[in-house]
C-alpha cells in the first residue's frame, strides 16, 4: 500500500527533511534524537530502517516514542529510546551517525548547561558524524536580555539565544566543519529559529 506523505514523513521539521533530501541522513544509520518529544522526527526514519536512538526528560514522551517504533515493526529494543538529560546521556562515546537537536537548545538555563548539552551531544557523535541542531537565536530581531544570554520571547517564555557569531565560534572551538551556511526563520513578531548542522572531523 502506497504512502501519503504525511503517512511517510509525519510532522517532521522541513530542515530535517531537506537533510535527507540531500543524502545526510540514511536508510541504516545510528541517529539520536536528542531531546525527541513525542518523536514527530522520527516516523520516516523509523520506516526505513535507522538505528534509532532517543532520549527525552518527559517519561510520556518516551513511551510514546517506543510504542512508535513497535507499531512500525522495527525490531528496534526498547532500550533504545530512554528517560534523561541531555547534559548526562547513558550512551557510549562516538556511537551514532547523526544526532538531531531539535527546538532543544534554546531551553538550556545558562550557558553551562547549553555548553554541557552541546559537549555531551558531540561526546556521542562518531569522527565523520553529523550534529543538526535548530535553536532559538537573536539573528534577526531584539530581546530583552534577563542576563546573560537568556532572553525575554513575545508570549513570555524565556530562552537562552544565540547569535551568529557565537555558533561560528562554536564551530571553531569543536574543531567542526559546517555542513551548510546558517539559515535563519524569523517568525513575525515572535521569534528566531536557526538551524545549524556540523560535521565532526575524522581524525
Amino acid at each position: 500500500m502506497d504512502l501519503t506523505v504525511q503517512e511517510q514523513f509525519g510532522q517532521i521539521d522541513i530542515y530535517i527533511f531537506d537533510q535527507i533530501l540531500r543524502g545526510n541522513i540514511e536508510a541504516g544509520m545510528c541517529l539520536l534524537d536528542a531531546g525527541c518529544g513525542y518523536g514527530r522526527n522520527l516516523v520516516h526514519l523509523l520506516r526505513e530502517g535507522c538505528q534509532v536512538f532517543a532520549l527525552d526528560a518527559d517519561f510520556d514522551a518516551v513511551e510514546h516514542v517506543r510504542k512508535l517504533s513497535a507499531s512500525l515493526n522495527t525490531g528496534l529494543p526498547a532500550e533504545n529510546f530512554q528517560v534523561g538529560a541531555i547534559e548526562r546521556m547513558p550512551f557510549p562515546d562516538e556511537f551514532a551517525d547523526v544526532v538531531l537537536s531539535n527546538s532543544v537548545l534554546h531551553f538550556a538555563r545558562d550557558d553551562r548547561h547549553f555548553r554541557a548539552m552541546l559537549r555531551e551531544m558531540w561526546r556521542v557523535l562518531k569522527p565523520g558524524g553529523m550534529l543538526f541542531c535548530r535553536l532559538g537565536s537573536m539573528i534577526g530581531m531584539e530581546f530583552e536580555r534577563i542576563h546573560g544570554n537568556i532572553f525575554l520571547i513575545p508570549d513570555g517564555s524565556r530562552w537562552f539565544l544565540v547569535d551568529q557569531q557565537m555558533l561560528l565560534s562554536l564551530t571553531e572551538e569543536l574543531n567542526a566543519v559546517q555542513v551548510d551556511p546558517l539559515k535563519t526563520t524569523i517568525v513575525q513578531d515572535y521569534r528566531c529559529m536557526t538551524t545549524w548542522v556540523v560535521r565532526k572531523r575524522r581524525s
